[in-house]
């Protein structure tokens, strides 16, 4: 927060907004961060007091959320009024844009789809369950698919995907545990949200595209409303590691533009 003002008079701009993304249950309407599990947070005013620091409008949403609005606004969903983002980080969440607006719930808490209970009697998550989605195919999984430690580096997790691009057979021997519970999660998001496409985030995009071809392909085959809609695609994101950031902003300008 000290930075923003010597930064905005390097650019030689005057902030009118802020977006923040969060990896939590959030609160969209006062930035209230109900939970963050991966984060270590609970019931934090963000917003708030982002707002009285900045002394400016600030937008406070679920980082999957965002990563939704940022790939429909001006990534690989542009044109699609019905899709689903799904991004993979330490944990695993999503956003959901449905008749070309975001999908929030109850106060805006909706997308938490790593909690989703897909194996019992598996591995002890963050937010208090067992065998969240999120410990089988989160940043943990992929390092456990790869052989590494689960506390391995982001940049070493991505070079190893890297690595297996040149050996299609290898990479589907390797990730096939991980390709297997992620197409499983994709059947329920599927089924439950009927979107025309699944945008992969994160993570996700590191992906060899033999396993990516197999994974889409089965959740078309699987999904009872895929088949019924023709086939749902799978793709990853066109935006690369900032989608989130971009989505933020977006947030942060639509409030703007409603008070011109």
């Amino acid at each position: 927060m000290e930075s923003a003002g010597p930064l905005a008079a390097d650019l030689g701009v005057r902030p009118v907004a802020c977006g923040i993304s969060v990896p939590g249950v959030v609160r969209r309407a006062d930035g209230h961060v109900h939970e963050a599990p991966n984060l270590r947070w609970s019931d934090v005013a963000l917003g708030t007091r982002l707002t009285r620091a900045l002394d400016m409008p600030v937008v406070v949403g679920n980082d999957a959320e965002l990563g939704a609005l940022a790939e429909n606004l001006r990534g690989r969903a542009t044109g699609a009024s019905d899709v689903v983002f799904v991004s993979a980080d330490i944990g695993v969440g999503g956003g959901v844009i449905a008749q070309s607006a975001s999908l929030r719930g109850g106060a805006g808490y909706l997308g938490e789809i790593g909690h989703m209970a897909v194996h019992p009697g598996g591995r002890p998550c963050y937010c208090g369950s067992t065998g969240c989605w999120e410990t089988e195919v989160g940043e943990a999984a992929f390092c456990r698919a790869l052989g590494l430690p689960e506390t391995s580096s982001r940049g070493r997790v991505v070079a190893a995907l890297r690595a297996l691009r040149a050996d299609d057979e290898g990479a589907r021997r390797r990730l096939g545990d991980l390709a297997e519970w992620l197409t499983l999660g994709l059947v329920n998001v599927v089924n439950l949200f009927g979107p025309e496409l699944v945008v992969l985030g994160d993570l996700f995009t590191e992906l060899p595209t033999p396993v990516l071809d197999d994974v889409d392909r089965a959740v078309r085959a699987r999904s009872l409303v895929s088949r019924a809609l023709g086939g749902v695609r799978v793709r990853t994101s066109a935006l690369g590691t900032d989608v989130k950031l971009l989505g933020a902003a977006e947030a942060a300008f639509e409030d703007v533009l409603d008070t011109v």
